[in-house]
């Protein structure tokens, strides 16, 4: 049986999530930048710098500014298209799969302390007791 989380539960995993990636060791990325590197590695591909400004509705160097980014991170590669040498693909990279391997994990360690009230390790302490009040 599927169990729903509540708007309120699904804001909690957020900001469990966000607070657990700020207190690890790594770089920490902007709303923006997140947007990119998910839409990067979650939706289908070939990602273009047009593509993904039409994607998020923003303008084609605020996307820029966060490949920026992620590029000097190596969370993120731009390579010219071999096909139309005019445009830019946005690639994947080992560093961004490992990234959103650990995403995807700390959220599910804080989807299941909201499920369970549990405290799991590298989450906010707090989380046992927003949960209950989440529910």
């Amino acid at each position: 049986m599927t169990v729903i989380l509540s708007p309120d539960q699904l804001v909690t995993v957020l900001r469990d999530t966000t607070v657990a990636l700020v207190r690890r060791d790594g770089p920490d990325l902007s709303a923006r930048q997140q947007a990119v590197f998910l839409t990067v590695y979650l939706d289908e591909g070939p990602h273009t710098v047009r593509g993904l400004a039409a994607a998020l509705n923003v303008s084609k160097p605020a996307i820029t500014r966060a490949l920026d980014r992620l590029g000097d991170l190596d969370l993120a590669r731009r390579k010219t298209d071999p096909a139309d040498r005019r445009s830019v693909l946005v690639q994947r990279t080992v560093k961004g799969s490992a990234l959103l391997k650990e995403l995807r994990t700390t959220m599910a360690d804080a989807e299941q302390a909201i499920r369970t009230g549990g405290v799991v390790p590298g989450l906010p302490a707090n989380t046992e007791a927003r949960a209950r009040k989440a529910v």
